[in-house]
C-alpha cells in the first residue's frame, strides 16, 4: 500500500509540474491569438522583466493562463490533451484505421519483435563463444563495445540505404536496426551470467568428471537465467527504440515513427506526444510480459525470486 501511495504521489507531482510548465511554454502563442482577436495584452512589469520573458508575460496576463492548457497546437500540450488524443486514437478508432495508434503500434511491434529475436539469438551465441573461447573474448568483445559508441541516428540511414540498394526493403531494415541495439545488452548480461558460477561449483563438476557441455547445460546456463532476463528487459526496450528510429529515415507511412514524423511535419505536438506515450506504454507492456515469463521460468527451475 505504501509503495502504491508513493507511486501515485510521484505521478501527481509530475502532472502538477507538467501543467505549470505549460504556462511559460504556451503563453506567447495564447497572447498572440488573443491579441489578434482584439483582446488587450499587458506587457510585463518592470519587476517581472527580471524573470524570463514568458514568465513575465504570464504574470502580467494571468487571465490567459487557462488558455495555455487548451491550445490547438501548443508548444507543450497539457496532460489532459495527450490523454484525450490517446483515447480518441485507440478506443474511438478502428484498429485498421490509419489514424489508430493501435495500428501504428502493431507495425512498429512487428519490426521490434523480429529485431529482438535476431538480436537475442546473436547475443546469446556471441556470449557462449566469448565465455568458452579466449580468442573470441579478446577479439569480439571489444568490437561489440565499440559498436555501441556509434550514434544510431547516424547509423540507421546508412543501414537502410545499403539494404535498399540490394533490394531488401519493408520490415527487414527496421529489424536490423532493432537487432543492432538489442544484441549488446544480451551479450553483456549473458557473459556475466555464464561466468557467475564460482570456483567451488566448477571444481565440483570437475570432481564428477563432467564434460564441458554438461557443465554448460547443468551449471552455467541455469545460473545465467536471472542475468539473461534482466538483459532481455533492457534489450526489448532498446529494440523498440531501434524500430522507431528505423522508420524515420524511410519516410514510413505506418508505425509510431511515422506518426512522430507526421506530427512534426504539420506541427501537431499533441499527436507527437501521444505517439511518444504509446511507445512508452508498449515498452512497459513488453517489459512486463518478460517479467511474467521470468517469474514463471525461474519458479519452475526452483530459483528464489
Amino acid at each position: 500500500m505504501k509503495q502504491i501511495l508513493a507511486v501515485l504521489t510521484v505521478l501527481a507531482a509530475i502532472v502538477v509540474f507538467w501543467y505549470v510548465a505549460c504556462i511559460p511554454m504556451n503563453i506567447k502563442g495564447v497572447l498572440t491569438e488573443q491579441e489578434r482577436a482584439g483582446a488587450e495584452v499587458q506587457p510585463p512589469s518592470a519587476k517581472d522583466r527580471r524573470d524570463m520573458s514568458e514568465i513575465g508575460l504570464a504574470l502580467s496576463n494571468s487571465f490567459a493562463i487557462p488558455a495555455t492548457w487548451e491550445q490547438e497546437r501548443p508548444r507543450l500540450p497539457a496532460p489532459h490533451q495527450v490523454a484525450i488524443e490517446l483515447w480518441e486514437t485507440t478506443v474511438e478508432k478502428k484498429i485498421t484505421s490509419k489514424r489508430s495508434l493501435i495500428y501504428h503500434a502493431w507495425v512498429t511491434l512487428s519490426a521490434t519483435m523480429l529485431g529482438f529475436a535476431i538480436g537475442t539469438g546473436l547475443g546469446i551465441l556471441l556470449a557462449v563463444g566469448i565465455v568458452h573461447s579466449r580468442v573470441m573474448d579478446l577479439s569480439v568483445m571489444p568490437w561489440a563495445i565499440v559498436s555501441q559508441t556509434i550514434p544510431i541516428i547516424a547509423l540507421a540511414p546508412m543501414i537502410i540505404v545499403v539494404l535498399y540498394s540490394v533490394g531488401v526493403q519493408g520490415i527487414i531494415p527496421k529489424a536490423v536496426i532493432s537487432a543492432y541495439l538489442s544484441f549488446f545488452p544480451v551479450v553483456v548480461g549473458m557473459v556475466k551470467g555464464l561466468r557467475s558460477p564460482d570456483a567451488m561449483q566448477l571444481d565440483l563438476l570437475r570432481t564428477y568428471n563432467a564434460s564441458r557441455s554438461q557443465g554448460f547445460w547443468k551449471l552455467r546456463l541455469p545460473a545465467s537465467m536471472p542475468y539473461l532476463f534482466t538483459s532481455l528487459k533492457i534489450g526489448v526496450a532498446a529494440s523498440l527504440v531501434g524500430a522507431i528510429v528505423g522508420e524515420l529515415p524511410t519516410g514510413a507511412v505506418a508505425g509510431l515513427g511515422a506518426r512522430l514524423l507526421a506530427g512534426s511535419y504539420y506541427g501537431q505536438t499533441v499527436q507527437i506526444w501521444s505517439a511518444l506515450f504509446a511507445a512508452a506504454i508498449l515498452a512497459a507492456c513488453l517489459v512486463g510480459l518478460l517479467g511474467l515469463i521470468e517469474r514463471t521460468v525461474l519458479k519452475r527451475m526452483g530459483m528464489a525470486q
